[in-house]
């Protein structure tokens, strides 16, 4: 699968919130305050472990997403060597072996960050999530199903999704949209499965039924970009003049410096030539 099917693929465990890696931070700060002639028992060793490869990971995180891929491997290495049982530290690595195209270290990572947090939900998601983007969906489809199921998972219209999105990526778009409806079910406001729907739709040249879709949305639910940018290819498909002037309205007016918007302008001046 491409790497773009990958990159719409939802809800990676993504990086500890700022504040989180602000009080770790500080946590780190006062603990070289204490007095140093006092003893540290092994559980407060060990908690100054935990807390400082979380720091690394946040770190490693950060350096990846910045394509900085060596530092990247050193701060999560230094993680693995504080909390080697850690599910977040091997997740972490799973995803630099990703980069670093070492498929079958992800792999193991992958499987380690599973077996280490018990397959939870989350982990269980991020899995599935490389094992669709891998050529792999009849099994990320199975977890993808599993984590939405687990009940202690917050978010299973994100698995939801990512099954739907995983299966219209080997055509079979009737399990697809299954999948669409039951994360909608699950939550009606979730617009990522609104437009995953709406493109199947659109790009089966079912334009009443996906502009019913994106229309029913908006008159309850706040607009974004990629759901416009549909709205006004679909309006376009249908000879809808009225409708690809609301909708490229709408864009320019709410998400002006938005790809989505940028690549609509290109659109206009590519037509205008």
């Amino acid at each position: 699968m491409s790497n773009s099917v990958s990159a719409r693929l939802s809800e990676r465990a993504g990086p500890l919130r700022s504040l989180g890696l602000a009080l770790l931070l500080g946590a780190a700060l006062l603990a070289g305050c204490v007095n140093t002639t006092a003893p540290v028992s092994g559980a407060e060793r060990r908690q100054n472990n935990v807390d400082a490869a979380a720091i690394n990971v946040q770190l490693g995180l950060d350096y990846l997403q910045k394509n900085e891929l060596s530092i990247a491997q050193g701060k999560l290495q230094r993680a693995l060597s504080e909390d080697p049982g850690s599910a977040d530290v091997h997740d972490a690595l799973a995803q630099l072996d990703e980069r670093l195209g070492d498929s079958r270290g992800a792999d193991g990572e992958y499987r380690r960050a599973l077996a280490l947090s018990h397959h939870s939900p989350q982990m269980v998601n991020n899995y599935a999530v490389y094992m669709c983007s891998h050529g792999r969906a009849p099994e990320a489809v199975r977890l993808f199903d599993e984590a939405a199921a687990n009940p202690i998972y917050p978010t299973p219209w994100a698995a939801y999704t990512n099954a739907g999105i995983c299966l219209h990526s080997v055509h079979q778009d009737n399990e697809a949209m299954l999948r669409f409806a039951r994360a909608l079910q699950a939550n009606p406001a979730f617009a990522d499965a609104v437009f995953q729907a709406a493109s199947v739709e659109y790009a089966q040249q079912h334009l009443v039924a996906a502009r019913l879709r994106l229309d029913v949305f908006l008159m309850s639910n706040p607009p974004t970009p990629s759901l416009l940018l549909l709205g006004w290819q679909i309006a376009r498909a249908q000879s809808d003049l009225v409708g690809q002037h609301r909708f490229e309205q709408m864009l320019s007016n709410d998400f002006p410096a938005s790809t989505q918007a940028h690549a609509l302008e290109f659109a206009g001046r590519s037509g205008a030539d």
